[in-house]
């Protein structure tokens, strides 16, 4: 990832934004990072990854809790929720 003070980046903004196109930019401040300059179709991608992996977390968080569940029922609720995931009911 290539990097630009804010300066530089207001200086030379038109090669900055070519240079996001390709690849994100990191904009420091004070020597400390700043601002990540990406394209729309890089962010939409890592937004689609992080909500995947959020996805998978929950799902297996679930799984977890679900084994470990002594609810009275279980078997029941379980196998109702997957006929409404394949659209049996």
């Amino acid at each position: 990832m290539r990097n630009y003070t804010l300066t530089e980046a207001r200086n030379q903004h038109g090669k900055v934004f070519d240079q996001a196109a390709v690849e994100p930019i990191l904009l420091t401040k004070q020597s400390r990072p700043s601002h990540v300059i990406m394209s729309f179709d890089t962010y939409k991608r890592l937004i689609e990854r992080l909500t995947k992996l959020e996805d998978m977390a929950l799902g297996k968080a679930a799984e977890a809790a679900l084994s470990q569940s002594q609810m009275v029922g279980t078997k029941t609720f379980v196998e109702t929720l997957n006929q409404l995931a394949n659209g049996e009911t």
